[in-house]
């Protein structure tokens, strides 16, 4: 998959995506990529508009209205689409077709997800072969401070590439976020996992934090009320399940994580085997 600088958000035309396109243009804007809006036309789509509109004409008419507003804000070149389907098969058939780095999905949180995705909600993300940024209504801040929790997957790792490309570009500093662990073999793992990855910063001139939190308390709700009380602005994750410690586990904890109560972004890296493909920046 050839990567054309292009961040591709799909859009229902709620408000969260018209946030998740306001973010994806402030970050094009600023990182010199592209912006492709895109539609899924499905059986949500007639009951959006009126009933005696000619559909196709409605949504590619929405669609340029939506472009031609931030066109008027922000100094980024968007393009708009639309095909009638299914959104899980269509969205990552187009990311390849477009050739985007990134997927930006706007969602009122698990409910709201489920809503416009139904059932394949998650699979829209774990199953991407590039990285899906998950917002909801909180507005762009900028990535500064970016939460970069570590656990005992090997999985971890990948996300250092995304952390530096992500970092490079927005000036950001990261933060390893460790949370202590009782088996000392599982300590020791992390511990050898964070030298690779501070080495990694340091190579790649990564303004970088270690933070190391105390056992205790459920995961999930510890690392979000970490992140907002140190004013983070992003949390990378990957999204994969694997078999391993129970601290960052799959299911439950990625989903509290991807539609936290703070609302804080949060970028979805998938492993090597969907595809090998990176933020690309």
């Amino acid at each position: 998959m050839k990567l054309n600088n292009v961040i591709l958000v799909p859009t229902d035309f709620s408000d969260v995506c018209h946030n998740a396109i306001a973010h994806a243009v402030r970050i094009a804007e600023t990182i010199g990529f592209k912006v492709y809006i895109y539609h899924v036309i499905n059986k949500d789509t007639q009951a959006f508009f009126a009933d005696d509109v000619e559909l196709n004409a409605a949504v590619g008419q929405k669609l340029i209205n939506i472009a031609d507003e931030f066109k008027l804000q922000y100094s980024v070149e968007i393009e708009t689409g639309y095909e009638e389907g299914s959104i899980f098969d269509l969205i990552h058939k187009k990311a390849e077709e477009v050739g985007a780095n990134i997927i930006v999905l706007g969602t009122h949180g698990k409910v709201g997800m489920q809503k416009l995705f139904g059932s394949y909600a998650l699979k829209v993300i774990t199953q991407s072969k590039v990285p899906t940024l998950v917002v909801q209504k909180k507005g762009y801040v900028g990535f500064n401070r970016i939460l970069f929790p570590i656990n005992t997957f090997t999985e971890a790792r990948q996300k250092v590439t995304n952390a530096i490309a992500l970092a490079s570009r927005f000036n950001s500093t990261v933060h390893i976020y460790k949370e202590k662990v009782s088996d000392p073999a599982e300590s020791s793992r992390i511990e050898i996992i964070s030298k690779q990855i501070i080495e990694a910063f340091k190579k790649a001139k990564v303004k970088y934090e270690v933070d190391v939190t105390e056992k205790g308390g459920e995961s999930a709700k510890k690392l979000t009320e970490y992140a907002v009380s140190h004013n983070m602005d992003l949390i990378m994750i990957v999204t994969e399940p694997q078999m391993g410690t129970s601290y960052f586990n799959l299911g439950p904890w990625n989903e509290r994580i991807m539609f936290n109560e703070a609302q804080i972004p949060v970028i979805c890296i998938n492993p090597v085997e969907h595809g090998r493909i990176y933020f690309d920046l």
